[in-house]
């Protein structure tokens, strides 16, 4: 039997996941809240002294776990029809590579300096410890790609700005960001909201915790 060509697959995993996220979505992202919240290891002073690390390796290491999660957010994102998704090293490939999978859609990889092997499009950014810079390939996101961008964990918001102005600097539209974990207080949702160019772009987290906690 013949496979189905890519854009009919892609309109297919969407609309699967879509009705499926229909079906108590609250309740289901109550759970996956909770099930975040066991799995994940608390670090303190690291990388740097005052800093509380939330490390996902023990999801990870949850295999049916991980595979909970990660279904959530297909089915949270397949609503948005996008056309690519664009993940941040490193974690975020994690979640960017399953994504792309389920939902049949391309993969962007946003790098930092001097990874990526061709030609790049660059954006500097300030990290909660220190100053950083990313990059994209200029042929990852094609102009008028609606896009959907990830992470595993949202503080300030800086890494995700500097990512929201590559898809910009593309021609892509994004119009929708993902995190596995946000730190509420920390006023990155609020900094994303300001710097993405529709208004009605979906900022999404699947576990809020207090930053001090």
């Amino acid at each position: 039997m013949n496979a189905a060509p890519p854009a009919i697959a892609k309109r297919e995993a969407q609309a699967a996941h879509a009705a499926r996220a229909k079906q108590s979505p609250r309740r289901g992202r109550m759970q996956v809240s909770d099930l975040i919240r066991r799995r994940i290891r608390v670090i303190p002073d690291f990388p740097r002294k005052g800093i509380l690390f939330q490390d996902i390796t023990p999801l990870l290491q949850d295999a049916d776990g991980f595979r909970q999660v990660t279904d959530a957010m297909a089915e949270t994102f397949a609503p948005l029809r996008c056309d690519c998704i664009a993940a941040i090293e490193a974690r975020g490939f994690l979640l960017g590579g399953v994504l792309a999978h389920r939902l049949s859609l391309p993969l962007a990889l946003l790098r930092k300096a001097g990874k990526l092997p061709w030609e790049t499009r660059r954006q500097e950014y300030q990290l909660e410890y220190g100053s950083e810079t990313l990059e994209m390939h200029t042929d990852a996101i094609a102009s008028g790609a609606r896009v959907l961008l990830l992470d595993d964990l949202l503080a300030t918001g800086g890494t995700m700005e500097a990512a929201v102005k590559l898809v910009n600097e593309s021609g892509g539209m994004p119009v929708g960001i993902g995190f596995v974990v946000e730190l509420v207080g920390l006023g990155g949702r609020e900094r994303l909201q300001q710097a993405l160019p529709d208004s009605t772009s979906d900022i999404t987290s699947f576990y809020q915790v207090a930053e001090a906690s």
